[in-house]
């Protein structure tokens, strides 16, 4: 089967952060098929972007044995609202190029995967002029969750936002979703028929992991970073708008006399903000690292007492389930879920942590001296969450799944 996946956001092999499709898409190469990417040439956590890419509008390349259009995106993402909304129209603009006059041969099926909302623009003219249907996947409620959090504020924009995403899933003869909130959204609120409707969600990659927990002496790792007498507690992924990472600040201010040591993992446009609310705070137990490779996180996550997955106070918030959570899981490390809905169902279904409310730190610092109190406790439901996503979140696992619904998918049309 010959697979068109248009995604943005597509990872760099040597950048952290969701990698949903980065695994997929080499589980479905090992078994034979053959993927080209149409993904963006700005990572969504970064401003700059890199030489390689620098006076070029579409760059070829292979990444672990995949063929990547690396597509313009303006770097003008990260600075506000407009450059925010020019960055994912140039991406449109420029994957539809490289979709119509670069990428060769035909293709069984277009698999787009959102947000933004807007790549599926270059979905449907790729559909059109290549006679090749399309799979939509939603990883985020869109517009909702851009409205939100203040990224689309202009009412004609967000009129038209509206207006596409009907027409998309229309158009789509098969959306995916990533949780079963969304699932509901779409049946109740946006009159998609349940037939249209599959639903693989986000997953654990528990080759990497269990490696690690085999071969990988975290503790000498620990003793290295200098975290031996340290309750440390460490956050994997975006620093943007809607991750709220003002409230690690504010709780770590609360625990600032214990040795609760908080670690943040990643990029994003509110980093230097955070860090400079850091320095002015005078905090010495929050510390910093840019993005890294998978395998390099998941040591730090190894190496740490628990994992935090956070976002900002938000009703859109309480459909999406949290990547990050899964890294977390596999790794054997009991969860703080500052986030309300299906994650933290997730996670209280799964009894492998606790959920904190959301912006309040003062809860935040108190769920966390809970577990400093109860190492048992801690070990108990990291164990709790390994297996619950070995069951029911293995990578391998739903990435096979998928593969059959595509199979389906191609058949049935």
């Amino acid at each position: 089967m010959k697979i068109l996946l248009i995604h943005q956001y597509f990872k760099e092999a040597d950048v952290t952060g969701g990698a949903r499709f980065n695994e997929m898409t080499r589980i479905w190469k090992e078994a034979g098929h053959e993927i080209t990417v149409l993904a963006g040439d700005l990572d969504g956590q970064s401003s700059k972007k890199r030489e390689e890419y620098k006076k070029h509008f579409v760059t070829k390349k292979y990444q672990d044995g995949i063929e990547v259009f690396r597509c313009n995106v303006s770097e003008t993402y990260n600075k506000n609202f407009l450059g925010r909304l020019w960055g994912y129209f140039s991406f449109v603009f420029s994957s539809t190029y490289a979709g119509l006059f670069k990428v060769k041969g035909k293709f069984d099926v277009i698999l787009v995967t959102s947000p933004p909302l807007f790549v599926g623009i270059t979905a449907y003219i790729l559909s059109v002029f290549k006679r090749t249907p399309f799979l939509f996947e939603i990883r985020d409620l869109w517009p909702e969750s851009a409205i939100d959090t203040g990224v689309l504020k202009n009412k004609l924009i967000i009129k038209f936002a509206y207006w596409f995403e009907r027409f998309i899933y229309k158009k789509a003869k098969v959306i995916n979703v990533l949780t079963p909130a969304f699932y509901t959204k779409l049946v109740e609120n946006k009159a998609v028929a349940k037939s249209k409707i599959i639903e693989i969600p986000n997953a654990a990659d528990f080759e990497m992991s269990d490696d690690l927990l085999s071969n990988f002496d975290f503790q000498q790792f620990r003793r290295d970073l200098g975290w031996n007498d340290r309750f440390v507690i460490t956050y994997v992924g975006a620093h943007g708008v809607a991750n709220g990472l003002h409230q690690i600040n504010e709780t770590a201010n609360l625990l600032r006399n214990t040795n609760v040591l908080f670690v943040l993992i990643g990029n994003g446009m509110k980093k230097e903000e955070l860090k400079k609310q850091t320095i002015d705070m005078d905090l010495s137990n929050v510390v910093y690292f840019d993005a890294m490779p998978k395998k390099e996180v998941l040591k730090y996550v190894l190496a740490s007492d628990m994992g935090a997955s956070v976002l900002i106070k938000n009703d859109t918030f309480k459909t999406v389930y949290s990547n990050k959570t899964f890294d977390y899981m596999s790794c054997r490390r009991p969860i703080l879920m500052a986030i309300d809905g299906v994650s933290r169902e997730l996670v209280e279904l799964a009894n492998a942590g606790i959920f904190v409310e959301p912006e309040n730190p003062i809860d935040f610092a108190a769920k966390i001296k809970h577990y400093m109190s109860d190492n048992n406790l801690r070990l108990k439901q990291g164990e709790n969450g390994y297996k619950y996503a070995k069951q029911y979140f293995d990578r391998n696992y739903l990435a096979l799944k998928y593969l059959n619904e595509l199979k389906k998918f191609v058949h049935n049309v």
